[in-house]
Order: structure tokens, then C-alpha cells, then sequence
């Protein structure tokens, strides 16, 4: 499926809670209608320990936003 948007681009988010915030495409996912925009929405995630991580925690992650809710800037 084709998208207005590709990975890099600088967009705008038009609607929704976090309207107006701008930022960098972190990744396009065409077949769900979803894009990571860099400081877009930002949400929490809980973390379990691991080898990876040992301390688990809470941490802050860039969301999904609906396609359809961002505009591309430029």
C-alpha cells in the first residue's frame, strides 16, 4: 500500500491529543495505517529484568499515530 509518508520525512500531527507536535518518521507501517513519529506520543512502558536490563523499570517510548493524523511539513 502507497503512503504519503516515507521513513525521515518531517511531519506535522493535525489531530488527536498531541496535535500540533512536530518531529522525524521513525518507521511507516502501511498495512496497519501507523507511524512512529520521534517525540510525537510519547508513551510508558513497564519493563521486566533481563540480561538486557537489569534493573526493569518504567520507561518512555515514541507511540503510534494514525496515518491519517499527520501532515507532511515542507
Amino acid at each position: 500500500m502507497k503512503t504519503h509518508v516515507k521513513k525521515g520525512d518531517e511531519v506535522q500531527i493535525i489531530a488527536g491529543a498531541h496535535k500540533g507536535k512536530k518531529g522525524t518518521v521513525l518507521s511507516v507501517d502501511a498495512e496497519k495505517g501507523k507511524v512512529v513519529v520521534q517525540g510525537g506520543r510519547t508513551i510508558k512502558k513497564a519493563t521486566r529484568r533481563s540480561e538486557k536490563n537489569p534493573d526493569g523499570g518504567i520507561f518512555e517510548q515514541d507511540g503510534p499515530v494514525h496515518i491519517s493524523n499527520v501532515k507532511k511539513l515542507g
